[in-house]
Order: structure tokens, then C-alpha cells, then sequence
């Protein structure tokens, strides 16, 4: 059906599988509360029928004992005095081990709650673990203990009454947790093979820069607890965003990468075999795809390429996690109610405290971490807080108190702790993991440390920070203090420590041997992209089209509704009795049919889909209405995942957040892990897309080339020049075709790093969808989306378009002239087109050809040659567009034409301008009316 019609082998998309609609089970739930008027969620749908990729969350009844209240109100006075250090404690902790705490703290003072040092107070139920009566003074010692040591916590603004309970609780337990022998030498071990990890490279490699752990090699230990209580608990694969810092000693030490690859890389030789293409990356971003033995249980952890753009990484953890648990059929994914997200795959996120800080990408991020589609069951972070960004002294490098701060805006708790020592961070681990494993929400460590050298190994410190170098340099290693310290008491020996070191160095001397020798695997296309090529660099044409019967089918269930849903009586006339009209006419179809055509084909053929954006539901210019609303009830219904009772795959409708960056980073990540889904991204307006122009340089034009990091996902810009001003007007197609590596002097071929289109027709965008996911190879797509034709008649297709056998034109030529009569032709890209075929019809010209460029990357030479062969008596040659000459395609095509096609264009459109468009409507009409004058006059 779906086959390659250049190149003799042929591939046909997946078939169709049985199995249930999935989503279903929110159906008794939310039906109970409509029927019972019970309040629903702030975040969520009203569906009766389900809306997937969402399920409401089950209300969690909790109240405490009634014996529990009773001793708050019969000791209240002491009570708020334990809620003082709750709340406040944190201020006081000995967190920072470069310095004592020695901040006044007003609200830990027992005066302001009426406490007399002379009297016993009872403290059952009152302080988890002490039910004997005690002084104010032993009291006093207790929460100072207990909140004020080397961890503190700040959770008493936790949403719930059962969280700030059970945080409490929790964290009055493990914190008096004493580690057995056992524990503390394995933490010994892994600090002093970190250590002599950083140690080794210093020697080897010392003009390289490794962001190496030094000082804060107590991340390492927060891994291996956080690894094994995950595993422990039936988590089975853990996704990781990692940051620079301690990245290679984490690679090594805990995720196996093997260090004779790193080696290499640092000697500068490439990390990927000779047979893939590819540039790689720098040192700092390697990665990991590992399974760990913890124990009795197995853990799979993928380390995530990430570029230097701080925190950027971290939306794409997200939409990579919550695609792999689409694909376990996790939470909102799974026919099970009892289902959560995070029950087998689990997100973790490490950041630097000024990053973390100061990058916007991070809000946006955490805003995600609950809304409707995008949850994925609470991550766990950790800052590798160095108390210093680049160089800038920590205090300098935000507004609030903690780098964590950010943490409070969707109420995540947050645990601070002291990098010096290893035995709380490991409480502080067991805290992190516990909390998120009960309620699937976020949870932040702040891993309070100090950074051993500058911002590298080759930087200085001291040129601006000599007061807090002074301090370093005077202090040992954190793993020389530990295991010093248990050879003190006796857990552990010199002999054995020394042993440790030397055989981890042994180790690393003997990978260091075979560099010159060892060749690189690249395991890029296992797993779900078994089966996926890279690109060739030859042009495909894939056959796209589909069966016009089964598309009039599929058509109509795209707007079929229950006979008691309550649809808005103007999309009635307008959205579905004309669709249904139209369809069975078999011409005239708008954009939104083409689109709803190309989606339903590919569900019935066995892919999933996810559009995501703004209202995409209804779409901004009101034309999509995928997603339909009961007038009467709020009821959300999508008939597309409605088609039959067999669909096994749905569409999910994604209505972001007013996020950019966050946003696409999401699908982005959720395009790398489900080569099978068609993942859409639309930009509210075109030019909006620019609030996420690091995921576009750093993850979606570049990914491949450095990772093998495939992806196919589509972002749709709505572009054109309206009259709606400056910032509603251009995609700015012109900054994508200067990314893509098209060459100006040789046909291009599939391999380009991703694909340009400015499609004119309904049906052209149907092929576009369709062949983004039947190719064998996936490729990021960019559309320069309609506005005004999305409703234009002249703009509309035939079902005969979209007919088996048909495919992407990426050349449309002009069929209302003779090529024989033609003087002039005109090449034009985009929805210009359609306003100079009218300026045409209206002065009567006969002799100009207007070729339409539905393609610009890859550059179709081919077809536009053939074009240019029909017509002999062309003496001028013009390229016309409605964007300004350092905007649109005109850059981009010139050279191509001259040097692919032995054509010179005649370039005809607006003036250079540094703003996008006029803002003035009489100034928009003039320069249209010039450029109609002189594209016919010339």
C-alpha cells in the first residue's frame, strides 16, 4: 500500500492490530462524577468517554487520628513550636560545608510560643520516635538534631495535608537511620575509585577540559542509592539528564561506559564508527544506554545527549520518559485504573545551582509537571549546588535564597543537604526517592558542595572568588575524610582503601592501553528503531496515497458524534455536515480534512499520534476541531480515536501550556523514543517558535548529527503575510533553510538534516504526514503552515489528490498555460502563489508560468529542470515573494538555481527590512500592489 515508488525496494507501514481502545477505564470514574456533581480537578477534561493520554486523578482520602489531634490541641503551644522547625529549620542546617551556619533564625526561639525552660513537656504523637516527656532544653536539642544538621528540608508548603504528614514523619525516621557497616565501606569504595578516577585523567590528560566531581563526589553516591531503592521498589528503567559536572565519573563509575572510549575522545578521536555518518559532540556530553545489577533486581538507565545550553536537556527527559511509558502502557496508557505513571520508568534530572537558577526553560519545565499529557509521576532532581556559576559567587547568581527556590512555584519539597557528608546524602536519596515513589510528584535535592578547580580544570578560581579558593584549597577530599574516618572507628582498614584505589587505577591503565586499538560500536538503530536506516543520499519518492474509499470512511468517522453529544451548532453546519458534504463529492476538501485524513489513515494502519500546542484542540485560527467540547456538560470528545471498536492506536490531543521551549523540547524527546509515532508540534503563530530556538539549533537540526539521534517530528508555523504585523506574520523560513546543510553545488539527497516545506494544498499536507512515519528513515519536518488558505476554495483538494499511487509533489507546475506560449516563468513559494494566479486571471496574461516550490530542503533540482525543459521560449526568469529580500526562500534558492539549474532568477518581493512586517495596513496594501506590478511588469 505504502511503498517506495523510486528505488526498487519496496516497505509497507505496519498493519493495523486488535486490541481495545486505550484511555477507557476513566470512564465509570468520571461518569460517577458528573452524574454526582462532584468538583473535577483544576487540571483536566470531562470526558465521559475518556480522553487519551489523560485520566483525572482519583481523589486521596486522608485525616489524622483522632488521638493525634487531640494531642495538638492539648500541647499546642508545643506543637507550634515543633512546626517552627518544620518549617523554618532548614535556615538554620549545617548545609554548607564551606562555612557555619550562623544566621538568626526568630521563629526557632521557644519565647514566642510560650514555652517556660522550667517545665517537662509530653511530646507523643507529637515528634516521630519520642513518646517520653522531656524539657524544653532536651527538646530543643531533639529538633536541633533533627533539622538543623546536615540535611534540611522545606516542605511545609506542600499541596496536601497527607504530604506535609507523611514528609515529616518520613523524615524523622531516616534521619536518625544509622548505615550498617556494610553501607559505609560500599561508600568508601565508591568515593576513593571516583576520586582516583578524576585523579587519573588530571595525569593523562592534563590540557583537557573534563568538568571533573572533584568535591562533589558524593553525587556519585547519591546515584547508587538512588539506583538501588528505584530497582527495589519494581522501577525497571530510569531516564537521566545530566549536567556537565561529574558527568565522566559518573559515565564510568556507576553507568559502564567504557573509559577506553572515553580515552579516545580525549586523545580526539571520534566516539562512533567510520561506517555512520556523523560530527559528534564534545567530552562532556557522552552517553549511556546501561543495565545495572542492583541486587536481586535490574535497572536499565539511558543517560541523555545534551547540548552546552544549560537545562535545555530536561523537557527533553521529560517527553523521552513519558514516551517509554506510553510504550509499557503506563498510567493514562494502560487499561489498568491502578496504573501510575513512574511505575516502571522513572525521570531524573541533575542540575547546576545557577542554571537551575537562572534558565527560564526550567519553569516552564516544572509547569509541565502536572498538566494534562505531559505529567510522567514526579521527577527526581538534584542540583550540584558548587556554591559558584561559571565564576560568579553563588549569592550573586540569583534573587532568592536557595538555587531550589524554583521548586516552591508548583509546591515540590526540597532536601538539603551536605555534600561533605556521604552518609546524609544518602538519607537524603532514600527521603527523595520514598516521597516521589508515594505520590508521583517531583522532588528536589540541593547537593550543597564546592568545586575543586575553576569553571575547568583549565581555569583559575582565584581571579574572583580568592576568599572561598583560600578555603578549598586548605581543605582535603571529601572521599580522603570519609575514608579516614572509618579507619578511625575501625570499619575499614588502610590496606583495604589503598587496595581500592590501585585497582581502580590497574583498571583504567589497562583501558588506556587499548585506545589505539579499540574500535567504537554506534547502537543507534536497536531496540524500537530496529528495522530504521539512516537516510540515503539519493531522493525517494514513497508512495503516500490511500484507498478513496476508505478515506471517504475514515473521513466521516473524523466528525461522527454520539447522538447525545451536544455539538455547537455553528461547527455542525460548518465543521461537519460540509466535511461530510464535500467527502462524498470527492473534491473541495480544506486543509482540516486533509490533515484529519492523513491522522485517521495512519491510526487505522497501526501508528499513534500526538499533536501538540496551544488550543490545538480547536486550532488557533478555529479550523482543526479534533477535539470537540459538549455545549451542555464541558464533555471532551475526540472522534478519531473513535473509529471502531478494534483501534488500537489514538490520537493524543495535546493543549500545551503557553510554553515554547519546554513544550517542543517535550515532543522532541518523545519523537527520539517512539520512532512509530507521528509527534506534531504547532506554533500558535509562526514566529512564535523562536521562544524555543535552543531546542531547535541545539536537539531538532542538529540531534542526528551528533547523537545518531534520529527524529521525526513535525513542527507546524503558521506563516504569511496578512497585514497582522510584525509578530504575526513569518515563521522566518529563511533561519531554517540557513540550518539545514543543503548543498549550493550538488543535488541534495534524504540526508539532509531535516526537511523544508511550504505546502499549498490540503492534499500535499496529507502526503507531508503521511510519509513522515511510512519512510524507513525519520527525519525532523518543518512546515511553513497555511492561515488565510486554510479555509480558500482555491486552495482545496480532490480526494482523487490523496488516491493510492499519489505522493508529495515537492514541484507543482502550472497547468492553465500553453509551455509553448510562455515568455516568463514565474518560480514562487508558499501561499504568494495563490495571489498571483489571481493577478494573472485579472490583467489577462496568457504567457507567464507560475511553478510553485512546494520543497526547499531538500532542494528539488530534478524536478524543477524538468519543469524548466518545458518551456523553450522563456526568455525571463523571476523568483517572487511576498517576504522581504533578506527573509524567505530568495537566499536560499538563488545560488541553487544558478548553479543546478543554469538559471538566473530575477528576484522580485519586498525590500530589505530589519523587522519581520509593517505594522501600518495602508503600507501592507501598497507594497502587495507593488510587488503584483512589478512581478508582471518586469
Amino acid at each position: 500500500m505504502n511503498r517506495l515508488l523510486c528505488h526498487c525496494r519496496g516497505w509497507l507501514g505496519p498493519q493495523t492490530k486488535p486490541g481495545r481502545l486505550l484511555g477507557q477505564p476513566g470512564v465509570h470514574l468520571c461518569r460517577r462524577r458528573l452524574l454526582q456533581g462532584v468538583p473535577f480537578p483544576v487540571r483536566g477534561y470531562r470526558s465521559l468517554r475518556g480522553v487519551y493520554g489523560y485520566r483525572p486523578e482519583q481523589p486521596r482520602p486522608f485525616s489524622l487520628p483522632e488521638d493525634v489531634i487531640q494531642r495538638r490541641a492539648e500541647e499546642s503551644n508545643i506543637f507550634r513550636f515543633i512546626s517552627a522547625y518544620r518549617e523554618f529549620g532548614h535556615l538554620k542546617a549545617d548545609v554548607n560545608p564551606l562555612q557555619p551556619n550562623d544566621r538568626l533564625v526568630p521563629e526557632l526561639e521557644p519565647e514566642l510560643y510560650g514555652l517556660s525552660a522550667d517545665k517537662t513537656y509530653k511530646i507523643k504523637s507529637l515528634i516521630t520516635g519520642y513518646d517520653e516527656p522531656c524539657t524544653l532544653e532536651q527538646l530543643r536539642d531533639i529538633l536541633q538534631e533533627q533539622y538543623c544538621g546536615h540535611i534540611g528540608v522545606e516542605f511545609s508548603y506542600l499541596p496536601t495535608l497527607e504530604e506535609r504528614e507523611w514528609f515529616a514523619t518520613a523524615f524523622e525516621t531516616i534521619n536518625k537511620e544509622a548505615l550498617s557497616t556494610e553501607e559505609r565501606t560500599s561508600l568508601a569504595g565508591d568515593l576513593l575509585r571516583s576520586q582516583a578516577f578524576d585523579n587519573f585523567l588530571a595525569t593523562k590528560f592534563q590540557s583537557v577540559k573534563r568538568y571533573g566531581g572533584e568535591g562533589a563526589e558524593s553525587l556519585v553516591i547519591f546515584f547508587t542509592e538512588t539506583f538501588k531503592k528505584l530497582a527495589q521498589d519494581g522501577v525497571e528503567q530510569a531516564v537521566l539528564a545530566m549536567a556537565h559536572r561529574g558527568r565522566l565519573n559518573l559515565l564510568t563509575g556507576v553507568l559502564q561506559y567504557p573509559p577506553v572510549v572515553m580515552f579516545q575522545k580525549m586523545k580526539g578521536l571520534p566516539e562512533f564508527p567510520p561506517d555512520v555518518e556523523f560530527t559528534g559532540d564534545v567530552l562532556s556530553h557522552l552517553v549511556s544506554s546501561v543495565d545495572l545489577e542492583m541486587g536481586e533486581q535490574a535497572l536499565h538507565v539511558t543517560m541523555l545527549p545534551n547540548p552546552s545550553h544549560l537545562e535545555a536537556v530536561n523537557p527533553v527527559a521529560c517527553g523521552k520518559t513519558r514516551a517509554r511509558q506510553r510504550s509499557l502502557g503506563e498510567g493514562c496508557y494502560s487499561s489498568d485504573v491502578s496504573s501510575q505513571h513512574a511505575d516502571k520508568v522513572v525521570c531524573i534530572q541533575v542540575h547546576g545551582d545557577a542554571a537551575l537558577a537562572g534558565q527560564g526553560v526550567m519553569q516552564e519545565t516544572l509547569a509541565l509537571s502536572n498538566a494534562p499529557n505531559f505529567t510522567i509521576g514526579g521527577a527526581l532532581h538534584v542540583s550540584i549546588n558548587n556554591q559558584v556559576g561559571y565564576t560568579t559567587p553563588g549569592e550573586r547568581t540569583r534573587s532568592s535564597t536557595y538555587c531550589t527556590d524554583i521548586a516552591k512555584m508548583c509546591g515540590m519539597p526540597v532536601i538539603h543537604v551536605n555534600g561533605d557528608d556521604p552518609e546524609a546524602v544518602v538519607r537524603a536519596a532514600r527521603l527523595s526517592v520514598q516521597y516521589q515513589r508515594k505520590f508521583r510528584r517531583d522532588v528536589f535535592v540541593d547537593l550543597t558542595c564546592w568545586r575543586r578547580w575553576g569553571h575547568n580544570e583549565l581555569d583559575n578560581p582565584w581571579f574572583t572568588n580568592p576568599l572561598m579558593y583560600s578555603n578549598i584549597d586548605s581543605r582535603r577530599s571529601v572521599p580522603d575524610t570519609y575514608a579516614d574516618a572509618l579507619v578511625t572507628e575501625g570499619v575499614l582498614t588502610r590496606e583495604v582503601a589503598v587496595k581500592v584505589v590501585a585497582d581502580h587505577l590497574s583498571f583504567l591503565a589497562e583501558q588506556f592501553k587499548q585506545v589505539d586499538s579499540y574500535i567504537p560500536k554506534a547502537p543507534h538503530l536497536e531496540k524500537q528503531w530496529s528495522g530504521f536506516v539512516q537516510a540515503p543520499s539519493a531522493v525517494e519518492v514513497w508512495d503516500t496515497g490511500v484507498d478513496i474509499s476508505l478515506l471517504k470512511y475514515l473521513g466521516a468517522k473524523s466528525v461522527y458524534v454520539p447522538e447525545e453529544f451536544n455539538v455547537h451548532k455553528q461547527l455542525k453546519k460548518s465543521h461537519i455536515d460540509t466535511r461530510l458534504h464535500k467527502l462524498n463529492e470527492g473534491h473541495g476538501l480544506d486543509w482540516a480534512t486533509g490533515e484529519a485524513l492523513a491522522m485517521a489513515s495512519l491510526l487505522h494502519q497501526g501508528f499513534n499520534i500526538r499533536i501538540s500546542g496551544q488550543d490545538v484542540g480547536r486550532g488557533t485560527f478555529s479550523h482543526r476541531h479534533c477535539m470537540l467540547v459538549d455545549q451542555v456538560t464541558d464533555e471532551m470528545y475526540i472522534p478519531l480515536n473513535h473509529m471502531s471498536e478494534e483501534q488500537a492506536c489514538c490520537l493524543e490531543v495535546v493543549n500545551s501550556i503557553l510554553s515554547e521551549e519546554a513544550v517542543l523540547g517535550f515532543e522532541y524527546g518523545m519523537s527520539v523514543e517512539s520512532p512509530n509515532t507521528l509527534c506534531i508540534w504547532e506554533a500558535q503563530f509562526g514566529d512564535f517558535y523562536n521562544g524555543a530556538q535552543i531546542m531547535i539549533d541545539t536537539f531538532v537540526s542538529s540531534g542526528e548529527r551528533k547523537w545518531l539521534t534520529q527524529s521525526g517530528l513535525v513542527m507546524v508555523l503558521p506563516h504569511g503575510y496578512d497585514g497582522a504585523g510584525p509578530d504575526h506574520s513569518s515563521c522566518h523560513i529563511e533561519r531554517f533553510l540557513q540550518n539545514c546543510d543543503s548543498s549550493e553545488i550538488s543535488p541534495d539527497g534524504e540526508d539532509v538534516n531535516w526537511c523544508i516545506v511550504n505546502p499549498t494544498t490540503p492534499a500535499q499536507y496529507f502526503h507531508l504526514l503521511r510519509r513522515q512515519v511510512l519512510r524507513n528513515y525519520r527525519k525532523p519536518l518543518i512546515v511553513a503552515g497555511p492561515k488565510s488558505i486554510l479555509r480558500l476554495s482555491a486552495a482545496s483538494s480532490s480526494i482523487e489528490d490523496m488516491a493510492t499511487g499519489t505522493h508529495f509533489l515537492p514541484v507543482i507546475g502550472d497547468k492553465d498555460v500553453n509551455p509553448d506560449n510562455v515568455k516568463k516563468v514565474i518560480f514562487v513559494s508558499g501561499k504568494h502563489y495563490y495571489a498571483l494566479v489571481n493577478e494573472r486571471k485579472a490583467r489577462g496574461i496568457t504567457d507567464t508560468a507560475i511553478i510553485r516550490l512546494e520543497g526547499l530542503c531538500p532542494f528539488p533540482t530534478n524536478e524543477i529542470n524538468s519543469e524548466l525543459l518545458k518551456y523553450k521560449k522563456a526568455k525571463k526568469f523571476v523568483w517572487s515573494q511576498e517576504e522581504h529580500y533578506n527573509m524567505g526562500a530568495w537566499v536560499f534558492v538563488r545560488p541553487r538555481f544558478e548553479n543546478l539549474c543554469s538559471t538566473k532568477l530575477q528576484y522580485i518581493g519586498r525590500d530589505v527590512l530589519g523587522v519581520t512586517a509593517v505594522g501600518v495596513g495602508l503600507v501592507h496594501k501598497q507594497e502587495i500592489q507593488d510587488i503584483m506590478h512589478k512581478t508582471f511588469s518586469v
